[in-house]
């Protein structure tokens, strides 16, 4: 029941972001460097944008440590999942994986 929860947050994770990001890039274009400058407008994006980039990077040190000590390569799909839409859909992606292995550890007891 679990791993349902995290795909469902997952799903909620790429469409809610990225229905916001295609209507800014339909407003200002398609190129990255105006929406970077727009992280940045004030205090308050500011915060959010170093808040999230913390939060990736643990979670890329996460993934690392799965793939190296597990050899659990599956988990290689969070790092796209969360530089191409965000830590909404890689966090919650990680967390599936998670719940998948701890099922299928006490599935083989």
């Amino acid at each position: 029941m679990l791993r349902v929860v995290y795909a469902v947050i997952f799903l909620a994770g790429i469409y809610y972001p990225w229905r916001h990001f295609y209507a800014w890039f339909e407003e200002h274009g398609w190129e990255l460097a105006p929406m970077i400058d727009a992280w940045y407008v004030n205090e308050a994006t500011t915060a959010l944008t170093w808040d999230l980039t913390i939060a990736a990077i643990a979670l890329m040190v996460w993934v690392a440590v799965e793939v190296i000590t597990r050899r659990d390569f599956w988990w290689l799909l969070v790092i796209p999942a969360t530089f191409a839409i965000g830590v909404s859909a890689g966090l919650p992606l990680a967390l599936f994986l998670a719940a998948s292995r701890q099922a299928r550890d006490i599935h083989l007891r």
